[in-house]
């Protein structure tokens, strides 16, 4: 599985390559507000925080338990906060609750075989402190996941993208299955400390293309009308739902007309999306700026 797991990796970096070769980067629909700082070379995941008007993000597995605030005028760290109790197994994610609590995603599990995923919740109050204690841990677990790591055909159970809404988390998984078609699992857990029982809420499918339609983050609009997905090049759309019904609402694929390692998405705004990527083969690892209302969708 590791093999697997580091060939695909590998076969990304390659194909983003090649494409941000040819394109230069060009985007008629993606505004760059600025690059990142230099020490975050793995952004995973990004929220804003209105009242600070800072954007808090953190870096993937490998990298330090740390959350990161940056100015969103000009994206300088202003504010780094150690999290004491946790580990960065694989930090993939980052979101808020409607009172400004931040949740750490820690369940990267790119090779389907970890049992200790997790989410820890961070008090909006603990956010101006260098040092910070994770309020409490949400653990859990998938039910429909019986080996580990399950055959490479079913590798269904890694996650990149999550969001909070009224009390629950909503996880949408990142197919790594060989013979890829798309299907993405939504899965809802609890907003309590303890250990879970992650609930199916229902499956779909984005494309049979892992580079182009792999789930990398996900966000709910501040109004919760909408809930977008992101990938490589191009975003995920659900709206016309009711309550968290998100699958019943209408989807539908827009374009970015830019390619690249993009990891982290959040609302601005109602109408307004923040985008980061990853920095590779010297592109990108930047912050973008889009208005869904300049999207198209794939054809």
């Amino acid at each position: 599985m590791l093999v697997y797991a580091k060939s695909m990796k590998n076969s990304i970096s390659i194909v983003i390559a090649f494409v941000l070769i040819a394109c230069q980067n060009g985007s008629e629909t993606l505004a760059t507000l600025y690059g990142l700082p230099k020490k975050l070379k793995e952004v995973s995941g990004i929220v804003y925080a209105e009242k600070d008007d800072l954007f808090w993000t953190l870096e993937d597995k490998g990298n330090a338990n740390k959350i990161y605030g940056l100015n969103a005028k000009n994206g300088a760290i202003e504010k780094t906060v150690t999290i004491e109790n946790a580990i960065n197994t694989d930090w993939e994610d980052i979101t808020k609750d409607a009172v400004g609590n931040l949740y750490i995603g820690d369940f990267g599990n790119n090779d389907n075989v970890r049992k200790d995923l997790c989410i820890y919740k961070i008090d909006k109050e603990s956010l101006n402190q260098k040092n910070a204690i994770a309020a409490y841990r949400i653990s859990f677990s998938y039910p429909e996941q019986n080996e580990f790591p399950p055959k490479k055909t079913k590798l269904f159970f890694d996650v990149e993208g999550f969001f909070e809404y009224k009390n629950y988390f909503y996880l949408f998984t990142k197919n790594r299955s060989k013979g890829f078609d798309g299907t993405a699992f939504v899965y809802k857990i609890p907003n309590k400390a303890g250990l879970h029982q992650a609930v199916l809420m229902g499956e779909f499918k984005t494309c049979d293309n892992y580079n182009h339609c792999a789930i990398t983050s996900a966000t709910i609009s501040p109004d919760a009308s909408k809930v977008v997905l992101l990938t490589h090049d191009k975003i995920v759309l659900f709206e016309g739902f009711e309550g968290d019904d998100f699958l019943k609402g209408k989807q539908s694929q827009l374009k970015l007309n830019h390619f690249s390692q993009k990891e982290a998405i959040c609302f601005k705004n109602n109408e307004t999306l923040i985008i980061a990527d990853e920095k590779t083969n010297k592109v990108g690892g930047n912050v973008y700026e889009v208005n869904l209302s300049t999207l198209k969708s794939v054809p």
